[in-house]
């Protein structure tokens, strides 16, 4: 089971107090990116990204905490597969949690549009993975790792974070193992930030700030899903 890391000495704002300080999709700069502030952060609703450019979030100020209005969100019954995705699913071997820093590192290949992970934050979600609250789907092929997504489980809450593909569809199926992982009966959320034109093809929509913070409190309390129970 996942290991709870110690307290954090920051209080992030929750409810109707995010409405009253979000300042369009960002509600605070600062803190710090420790493994419980991190999950103090996504109980709240919060994720955190770089303010300025990648590289720079080793200073507070650098660091904003963001809780985007709409919500995006993945309904579980809700993901488009098509015939030629689906037979792309044959094309993959799915692993979990086998390769969570490569994955880490293929997300942040400073040569994609609009990268911003940097050496921070890779090496504060490898924290949190060992700890189990952060995790992988990958897709591999013939035994080389050509796609993935990773993000963070915190009860019944799935937060994706980023995914990439080497393969075509690899990133896109490692999607759909994931919302198979997550279908286990239990009425699960699967947040992807905001919603892009790619994402909604997938079936991805918008919610408002308020309903996602609604349903977010009430699933926090469910077991994680049995995929992510166990640590290998």
């Amino acid at each position: 089971m996942p290991i709870e890391p110690a307290p954090t000495p920051w209080e992030f704002p929750q409810g109707d107090r995010i409405e009253q300080l979000a300042d369009g999709d960002i509600v605070a700069v600062g803190a710090d990116l420790e493994p419980g502030t991190l999950l103090a952060a996504y109980r709240s609703g919060l994720f955190p990204m770089p303010m300025g450019s990648p590289g720079k979030t080793e200073h507070p100020a650098d660091l904003g905490w963001w809780s985007p209005d709409p919500r995006g969100v993945l309904p579980l019954d809700g993901l488009r597969v098509t015939k030629s995705l689906r037979r792309s699913c044959r094309d993959f071997e799915i692993r979990i949690d086998t390769a969570f820093d490569d994955v880490m590192r293929a997300c942040a290949d400073p040569s994609r549009e609009g990268s911003w992970i940097d050496e921070a934050f890779i090496g504060a979600y490898g924290r949190l993975h060992e700890l189990g609250w952060a995790h992988s789907v990958e897709t591999w092929q013939d035994g080389t790792l050509v796609g993935g997504l990773y993000g963070v489980s915190i009860g019944g809450l799935f937060a994706g974070e980023s995914m990439f593909h080497h393969a075509r569809d690899a990133s896109k199926v490692a999607l759909v193992a994931l919302v198979d992982l997550l279908s286990d009966g239990l009425p699960r959320l699967l947040d992807v930030q905001w919603s892009t034109h790619h994402l909604a093809t997938l079936g991805v929509v918008e919610v408002p700030r308020s309903a996602y913070l609604r349903r977010l409190a009430a699933v926090l309390g469910l077991p994680a899903p049995v995929a992510f129970a166990t640590r290998p």
